[in-house]
């Protein structure tokens, strides 16, 4: 029997608004690594959205999209009867987001990201183990994804100063 009490299906995320969100409209059914196509769906939104919008209005739209995230995270996982399913990318989608907006427009840099933002989401060092692991919420789900973007910004700084 499987670990969620309702298995996620198309028409789970396509029954209710939130449920599409959290699972990036249907991203997160993917059946093998749903976080890692929820950050790869940042990519195309970042590339569509960033020249429509002046820096200060994408990083309000982030912010929305955070909040945003948070009540689609709390009303998916209460249907979904846990937390934080795996299928729910959209902490992944918006978090990546945030790194995009900084990491320099090329290729290496995007690819460099994205390997190190994957990482800090899977291996989830201090703090963000401890915030994985206890906060339980919409909130909870969202915030130790935007904790990896923050490490995946700092390293990413650092490589910039260091490679220049």
């Amino acid at each position: 029997m499987s670990e969620y009490h309702i298995r996620p299906t198309l028409h789970f995320v396509y029954r209710h608004p939130a449920h599409f969100i959290a699972f990036g409209g249907g991203v997160g059914l993917s059946p093998a690594a749903p976080g890692t196509f929820g950050t790869l769906l940042a990519l195309p939104l970042f590339h569509v959205l960033s020249p429509l919008l002046d820096p200060w209005s994408f990083l309000a739209l982030v912010v929305a999209l955070f909040w945003l995230g948070v009540w689609a995270s709390a009303v998916t996982g209460r249907a979904l009867g846990v937390a934080d399913h795996g299928g729910m990318v959209w902490d992944e989608t918006v978090a990546f987001l945030l790194v995009l907006f900084f990491v320099p427009a090329t290729g290496y840099w995007q690819a460099f990201a994205f390997l190190a933002f994957r990482l800090f989401d899977i291996f989830k060092p201090p703090p963000i183990r401890y915030y994985d692991r206890v906060l339980k919420n919409g909130f909870g789900v969202m915030w130790d994804d935007l904790l990896a973007a923050c490490y995946t910004l700092l390293v990413i700084a650092a490589a910039y100063a260091w490679l220049g």
